[in-house]
């Protein structure tokens, strides 16, 4: 099972992409953002689908309706019984009561404007050759179901008046056809689908996300950046071994910059692009994102031991064929220095064997420099001191940076004096 919780899915990355006009399709958005997708080629599918959005985006940048009709409709058709008034048209036109017949009347007019709407000024006018073959059937569906219901024809009559017996005796048989044939789950299906993609769509356009490739095993990201960030600075990244050790000062940057590459490697096996200018992504099918520490009190674990079997899930994935990305923040911070050292050497040397996974690692324990192979590369984000004040630049250079921040700061306030 993928370890995706640091994430942190519906609280930070669902607001990215949120445009939905209701719940449905917001879970559906929640759904897809939850679940890495299997293979390339699923993964330049749904890139394709939500190019073919944005080649539709002058029709479909203002959809929108009422909201309260949407779930009027959604309501009637799926939990009302709605009789087929066909084999009684005598008894309903004769003895229905008022209330009924207002409620029929009400009830269907507001179906008929609401699908009027969806299907003349969107659906009609989507230009489905930009779309991949597939997913064009999808909103085909979408668009033969609204025309079941003879919009121009009943919309007209309300426009003109309203709705009379012989009207809702019709859409009544209609829907009770619908129904027999399982047609009305499918088609909110659909729709809340399609209202999905172009949530994320509008997301991806106002971020000016691009789309990576999956050609090359490696990860090269440029000016890539944390799209939470409201002033980000953007690096550049690319890969020439398997486990990247990420040191440097606290306060630097670390943690931002691992989320930043996770993101930019996660949301790419989404097919939902990337906060970068270009990316070539490998493929990777186990994803164990470990940044923010916290004690897992449900288990009972402490954080130390937290980590340890976030390992050990990850080894043993590795060690079944899985493509893994793997980020650990501050790597066994939770136990002493001897032990940390000692652990981290060997679980860096170890990982180093997994030709096709990928492993990101930072760390405080300056000793770790000197774990090297050609499978391990070190990298550290920049602190330079300016008037022995630190100053951060976010920005990441090769190596090892000796610079230590604490023992500045420390200085710094005056609590050497103060403690002697």
């Amino acid at each position: 099972m993928n370890n995706l919780k640091d994430l942190n899915i519906e609280k930070e990355l669902l607001p990215l992409f949120d445009y939905s006009l209701n719940r449905f399709a917001r879970k559906k958005i929640t759904t897809i953002l939850e679940r890495p997708l299997q293979s390339t080629d699923e993964i330049t599918e749904r890139q394709n689908i939500l190019k073919g959005f944005t080649a539709n985006n002058k029709i479909l940048k203002e959809y929108s309706y009422t909201v309260l009709y949407l779930n009027e409709v959604y309501f009637f058709l799926k939990d009302e019984k709605v009789e087929d008034l066909s084999q009684k048209r005598l008894k309903y036109r004769l003895f229905a009561s008022k209330q009924e017949k207002i409620n029929y009347i009400s009830k269907f007019g507001l179906l008929i404007l609401f699908f009027h709407r969806l299907q003349s000024k969107y659906f009609l006018r989507i230009d489905l050759k930009q779309f991949p073959k597939e997913y064009s059937t999808n909103i085909k569906r979408i668009s033969q179901f609204l025309s079941y219901f003879e919009l121009d024809k009943h919309e007209y009559i309300i426009r003109e008046d309203r709705l009379k017996d012989k009207q809702v005796i019709e859409l009544t048989e209609k829907i009770f056809e619908l129904k027999q044939k399982e047609l009305i789950a499918p088609f909110w299906e659909d729709l809340f689908l399609f209202e999905a993609y172009l949530s994320i769509n509008l997301g991806i356009l106002k971020y000016n996300f691009t789309f990576p490739n999956f050609e090359k095993k490696h990860i090269k990201l440029v000016d890539f950046y944390h799209p939470l960030i409201e002033k980000p600075v953007k690096n550049n990244f690319e890969t020439i071994s398997n486990v990247i050790v990420l040191n440097g000062p606290n306060m630097s940057g670390k943690s931002t910059f691992l989320k930043a590459v996770g993101l930019c490697v996660y949301f790419g096996h989404l097919g939902i692009g990337i906060p970068a200018a270009s990316g070539e992504i490998p493929f990777c099918d186990h994803f164990s994102i470990d940044i923010n520490r916290r004690d897992d009190i449900l288990n009972g674990y402490s954080h130390f031991m937290t980590e340890v079997m976030n390992l050990k899930n990850v080894v043993e994935n590795a060690s079944n064929g899985k493509q893994c990305f793997a980020i650990f923040d501050e790597l066994f911070s939770g136990t002493n220095v001897e032990d940390a050292y000692e652990i981290c050497s060997t679980t860096i040397n170890g990982l180093s064997k997994y030709n096709n996974c990928y492993f990101l690692i930072s760390t405080h324990i300056q000793e770790l420099k000197n774990v090297s192979n050609e499978q391990i590369s070190n990298y550290y984000i920049d602190c330079e001191l300016i008037e022995n004040k630190p100053t951060f630049t976010y920005k990441l250079k090769n190596g090892w940076s000796d610079i230590k921040v604490g023992r500045i700061l420390f200085e710094s306030e005056g609590l050497n004096e103060m403690l002697k």
